[in-house]
């Protein structure tokens, strides 16, 4: 009984385990599918949570590669600072090493020594640049002193034309052509003559101390004295070349536009001795037999085989007298007259006009250097300052003598049949040859009511003839006289020995021309004034042999 009562408990008790643990199986089970239910939306939430931290990772990496590159290069610019600052600062510390070092090795001996180096040097310096400044200053008050005198000359120079003209004898000369000569000159210094041509009487002379009694530099205007000598000593060819050059510059183009290289080639040629014979017949150098006392004769260059004599006048000295007959010469068959006042009243009523010579040249020589003059005139140094129209020819200068600048101007209206001889001469720092011929034109433009022209005189029938001036040539403009440029420069020409004239004008190519004639009174006959369909005129005047 005892044996089954156990049996019973022992089965009992395996079936209330076993019930537990079915039990505990069911609520295991239930907290599993619990568990699994609440899984699933958790794994979709997780899903969203990774695509948004993936696009927030795209943006996140995107951000922080610029935020990493703005950084990379701030810190490569702040690396670079700071390795600028610690070079800065290692040089600073060797320098200051150095000082050190140097403080410590010198000993007070050189220490002194180096500082009265240091004091010497800096007193050097100092003593330099108080000798440039002292330099500067110096400069400046010679150039301020300079300046002054300058000014005080050319005071001088005008005070000396005043005074000259207020003490001038007037006795016998036209009053109205001497106020129309004095209002020409105005304010420079200067003299006027203004002659007949042919008979040689003095209608007016202003400041007659300098016309008569004093000599300058002929400048420019001794190239007609070369252009005769080249001309009768076969150096200038007919068509006014030089030698047997047929092409290159001419004599008229020269003589218009005063180019010294070719009056030295042909100068040259010619020789010293030959050259001052010449000028000794167109009157140079020797009294012109005024009736008035103290007259120069003048200077002629013997000795002096420079080229320059033959273009700028060097060792020349000539009176305004002296060139008046010259020019006057020239243009009226070559009788060399006699400067005369009409003076005493007898004289007035009985005046009869002196003559010295003829010229003892050709007629076609001395003539031919009248073409040039005109020119010089119409298109070449004077043009902007004497009426052409009235016929005047002549032949312009600028060069510096005695001081200062001359300005020269000798010529004779109307060319074919000279009636006057106008010759200007001017002194002072802007005087040039232009001026001087502007002064002239003032004093033609006067006389304009007393010039008559002939175009059918003797002038028309001379052998010389004229060429037209080339293109390149008339590309030059206004050129003043060229030993303006030599003078302001150098005070020298240059002369190329054994330079042929081809090479100094070379021709252009030949242009389809249209030639017109001059409506106006010619100058002499006829005007022929070419021209090229582009229009751009070429004026240059042609004589027509009759």
């Amino acid at each position: 009984m005892k044996l089954m009562c156990s049996e019973n408990r022992l089965m009992k008790l395996s079936f209330a385990i076993l019930l537990s643990f079915c039990v505990f199986l069911l609520g295991v089970d239930a907290q599993s599918k619990k568990a699994a239910s609440a899984k699933k939306p958790v794994a979709k939430k997780n899903e969203k949570q990774a695509k948004d931290a993936r696009k927030d990772n795209s943006k996140n990496k995107t951000t922080a590669t610029k935020d990493t590159k703005k950084g990379k290069a701030a810190n490569e610019k702040t690396t670079a600072k700071k390795k600028e600052a610690d070079k800065r600062d290692k040089v600073t510390a060797k320098s200051a090493s150095r000082e050190k070092d140097s403080k410590k090795k010198v000993d007070p001996k050189k220490a002194a020594e180096l500082k009265r180096a240091e004091a010497a040097r800096r007193k050097a310096e100092e003593e330099r640049r108080q000798a440039a400044l002292a330099e500067q200053r110096r400069r400046e008050q010679a150039a301020r002193e300079a300046r002054e005198r300058r000014l005080a000359f050319e005071r001088g120079l005008r005070t000396e034309t005043v005074q000259n003209i207020e003490n001038d004898n007037t006795e016998g000369e036209d009053m109205t052509v001497r106020r129309a000569a004095v209002n020409a000159l105005g304010s420079r210094a200067g003299t006027v003559v203004v002659m007949e041509a042919k008979t040689g009487k003095l209608l007016t002379v202003v400041n007659q101390d300098w016309a008569i009694k004093q000599g300058f530099k002929p400048c420019s205007t001794i190239k007609l004295v070369t252009g005769v000598a080249g001309i009768n000593e076969h150096v200038i060819n007919e068509e006014g070349g030089i030698g047997s050059s047929s092409s290159g510059m001419k004599l008229d183009w020269a003589l218009a536009r005063s180019h010294n290289g070719y009056f030295q080639r042909v100068g040259s040629n010619v020789g010293n001795s030959k050259m001052i014979d010449y000028a000794r017949k167109l009157g140079l150098g020797e009294p012109t037999g005024i009736n008035a006392e103290g007259e120069t004769a003048g200077k002629l260059p013997y000795g002096n085989n420079n080229a320059r004599i033959y273009s700028h006048g060097d060792d020349f000295e000539v009176t305004p007298l002296q060139l008046a007959v010259m020019v006057s010469a020239l243009s009226n068959g070559g009788k060399k007259v006699v400067p005369q006042f009409q003076r005493p009243r007898v004289e007035r009523t009985s005046y009869r006009a002196k003559s010295v010579a003829n010229l003892d040249v050709p007629r076609e020589s001395f003539e031919g250097v009248l073409p040039g003059m005109a020119g010089a005139a119409e298109y070449g140094t004077a043009h902007r300052g004497v009426d052409a129209s009235m016929g005047v020819a002549g032949k312009t200068g600028s060069c510096i003598g005695r001081g200062s600048w001359v300005g020269l101007f000798a010529s004779v209206a109307p060319v074919e049949d000279p009636k006057y001889a106008v010759v200007v001469i001017t002194r002072g720092q802007g005087e040039r040859g232009k001026y001087a011929a502007a002064v002239a034109g003032q004093v033609y433009n006067s006389l304009r009511s007393r010039i008559s022209r002939n175009p059918d005189s003797i002038w028309a029938k001379r052998t010389m003839k004229q060429t037209p001036p080339a293109d390149s040539q008339i590309a030059r403009g206004d050129a003043e006289d060229e030993d303006e440029a030599d003078d302001a420069a150098t005070g020298e020409a240059p002369i190329v020995v054994g330079r042929t004239a081809q090479t100094m004008a070379p021709q252009p190519a030949v242009k389809k021309m249209v030639q017109k004639t001059s409506l106006s009174k010619p100058v002499f006959s006829p005007i022929v004034i070419e021209y090229d369909r582009s229009g751009a005129e070429k004026k240059r005047p042609r004589i027509v042999k009759n």
